[in-house]
């Protein structure tokens, strides 16, 4: 819950963001170092899937059900797709580096043992 609401994963009280969408060096509170953190394009494919089920399917049900100019889909629509696709972008990226952080997630590596 805690990188749902930008807190630091390990304590929940510190910040997690600096901006927008950049993370912060390390936690204020705990001094966790978030270098860990590497969320790459997960947040905004996560976003994009969910905000495209419900932007096209509502103007798919509005087209077939009234059937409007253009003009007026263009009112709904775009509002629709910024709310739908920032509003979530913060929350679901502090989700992905919390779950980083509980998970150990770390970067693939080869090691001298894997002979195959």
């Amino acid at each position: 819950m805690a990188g749902l609401w930008g807190c630091c994963p390990r304590c929940g009280k510190g910040k997690l963001f600096a901006g927008f969408l950049a993370l912060r060096p390390r936690c204020e509170h705990c001094g966790l170092d978030f270098s860990f953190a590497d969320s790459a394009d997960g947040p905004a494919f996560f976003v994009m899937f969910i905000s495209g089920f419900i932007v096209a399917g509502s103007a798919l049900a509005v087209e077939i059900a009234y059937a409007p100019p253009y003009w007026v889909h263009a009112m709904l629509w775009i509002p629709l797709i910024l709310i739908t696709t920032l509003v979530p972008l913060r929350p679901i990226k502090g989700l992905l580096v919390a779950l980083q952080y509980h998970n150990k997630a770390a970067e693939g590596r080869f090691t001298s043992d894997d002979k195959r």
